[in-house]
């Protein structure tokens, strides 16, 4: 039976021919973590024999790189991450939004994270709870035009349109 290629299996292949290819971009660091991955798990970084007490069947486990880059090395860390993550969960539904902002605006929502986040879901906040956190919705006017942020409008409605 045949197994899936690994990460390791393509860097024994192409590896060599990829890192004379690219020589001129790659760092001792990117060379060093590709050639760690080709080694995990083989004679290269030694190992030990393994035994069944019950049936004496022998096995050799070959000891690991442990690079933090490293998928097989990894894995068992990747999997705690997101059981850990699973378990922040709220049970229901979750939504990916993603924010596209005008170029402008970059500067000032580095500087203003708190004010921008909350100029864009407040309309979120009186639509679904019932209850905003900005009670009133001419300070939140006053403080916008303080800032004089182009392109948002509607402020007040229960919709933000962004041009």
């Amino acid at each position: 039976m045949s197994r899936h290629p690994e990460v390791a299996d393509l860097i024994r292949t192409a590896g060599t021919a990829f890192l004379e290819r690219n020589r001129h971009w790659l760092s001792w660091k990117h060379v060093k973590v590709l050639r760690a991955i080709a080694r995990c798990r083989t004679a290269a970084l030694g190992g030990h024999l393994d035994e069944c007490t019950r049936c004496g069947y022998r096995a050799i486990s070959y000891n690991s790189c442990r690079n933090r880059h490293c998928p097989k090395c990894q894995t068992a860390a990747r999997e705690r991450w997101i059981a850990a993550r699973r378990r922040e969960l709220l049970p229901t539904r979750y939504v990916h939004v993603v924010f596209t902002l005008p170029r402008e605006l970059a500067p000032l929502a580095l500087q203003n994270k708190k004010f921008i986040y909350d100029l864009l879901f407040a309309p979120v906040r009186r639509r679904f709870w019932k209850s905003p956190t900005i009670q009133n919705t001419s300070a939140l006017r006053s403080a916008s035009s303080a800032f004089s942020i182009p392109g948002i409008r509607n402020l007040d409605s229960t919709r933000m349109s962004i041009a």
